[in-house]
């Protein structure tokens, strides 16, 4: 058994001793599950009632909106107690997606993307709490090896839910597969619902809603230990929307119809899952910063390796893509709960994750505009170098960076 397996059986078990850290990884399976199946299964739907793909689109645009006030909506989870907050917006969001049962025609579609939008925004409200709850209830140093199976967790789903919900919109239709959605939000409620968790009212406070919301920002941004593991995952993640929008650039150069991108999609996802697994072990030995520089540092081997036209070198492309783009996320969402005091951790969880994940869709933007003048065999490495310089900061901090815990609030 090499060294790795070790130690990623040693993460697994950390977590899943910890009947809280069971009960949180096992709401995110169920909700994640029935969220990447209606995801998928939103645009098949329009497309399937209007034949237009730019309605279809839509679909992924209202989910993605709310984000741009992630903040403002994480600061929910600042003002009141983390566990009856994601109770009451799963079971919201459980009732909410009943409403999709009225969805028949395209009249009719109105009803699909108001759920949509008010599905990104409660996701970005039970994001924070998520981040925020985690840590009282696995405690601060599990932080690490729970973020790293629960992106285990997540990049599962995202390989199998899709596939479940296609056959189920193609055998019953869309209104199933939002029951189906709805039906795992309400397990994933009673399973918070079993936490053994105690959580203090916050203090009452006399400042704006805005005021409050700049308190994280102002408090994630000044932070010489979270700043830059922020900064790098947002512009990696700029990176990867650039990257992403020349996938079917590639796979034309390969030789291959567009299909084939599936088969690279599958292979990073699989090499997520792995690096999920081995992420808490990981963290504990590299520290934050240099586990991160080093998965922005796969992720630029990735880009050239993408460049060559050959399936060997595309594959084990997506593979180190696979294996690189979760760490500075993982790294980064983890200092943020070492870091930062409970009183604003949910504000500032919003904040690390609007500002980490938003500018993947700035890059799809700008990647398909620069796709259509610029070869990808000269994007990509020049992908590769802007990558290997952000990864550069990270890698000469010391070992210890990520293992600190947080000043006293």
């Amino acid at each position: 058994m090499t060294p790795a397996a070790p130690a990623a059986t040693s993460t697994i078990t950390r977590v899943l001793r910890n009947r809280d850290a069971r009960l949180c990884l096992g709401a995110v399976v169920v909700s994640g599950f029935g969220s990447s199946a209606m995801w998928l299964v939103a645009g098949v739907w329009v497309k399937d009632l209007t034949g237009s793909d730019g309605l279809a689109a839509l679909c992924t645009f209202a989910l993605w909106a709310p984000t741009l006030v992630g903040p403002l909506l994480g600061t929910f989870a600042d003002r009141t107690r983390r566990k009856p907050l994601l109770i009451g917006v799963n079971l919201a969001l459980g009732a909410l997606l009943t409403s999709l049962l009225f969805v028949d025609s395209p009249d009719t579609l109105w009803i699909l993307y108001a759920v949509l939008f008010l599905y990104g925004a409660c996701g970005a409200i039970t994001d924070a709490a998520e981040a925020a709850l985690v840590t009282s209830a696995v405690g601060r140093d599990l932080t690490g090896d729970f973020n790293g199976l629960r992106m285990s967790a997540n990049e599962g789903m995202k390989l199998i839910a899709p596939l479940a919900g296609a056959g189920l919109f193609a055998a019953y239709g869309g209104a199933r597969v939002a029951l189906l959605d709805a039906a795992t939000f309400v397990l994933a409620a009673g399973m918070f619902t079993l936490l053994r968790v105690r959580e203090d009212a916050p203090a009452r406070t006399t400042k704006s809603w805005c005021g409050r919301t700049a308190e994280g920002a102002r408090y994630l941004w000044g932070s010489r230990q979270l700043r830059p593991l922020i900064r790098a995952g947002g512009l990696t993640m700029l990176t990867s929307g650039i990257s992403g929008a020349a996938v079917y650039a590639v796979v034309e150069g390969l030789g291959h119809s567009p299909a084939y991108t599936g088969v690279l999609y599958v292979v990073q996802g699989a090499g997520s899952v792995a690096v999920g697994v081995a992420s808490g072990a990981l963290l504990q030995r590299f520290g934050g910063r240099r586990f991160g520089g080093a998965g922005i540092a796969l992720t630029a081997i990735a880009a050239a390796l993408h460049a060559l036209p050959y399936d060997g070198t595309a594959l084990a492309g997506s593979l180190a893509n696979g294996l690189g783009l979760p760490c500075v996320l993982i790294a980064g969402m983890t200092a943020v709960q070492r870091e930062t005091p409970q009183a604003l951790l949910g504000r500032a969880a919003a904040t690390a994750n609007t500002l980490m994940f938003t500018p993947t869709a700035l890059g799809i933007a700008l990647g398909a505009a620069l796709i259509e003048t610029v070869d990808y065999r000269v994007l990509l490495p020049v992908l590769a170098g802007a990558r290997l310089l952000i990864a550069m900061p990270l890698l000469k901090a010391p070992p210890v960076a990520a293992t600190s815990r947080r000043p006293s609030a």
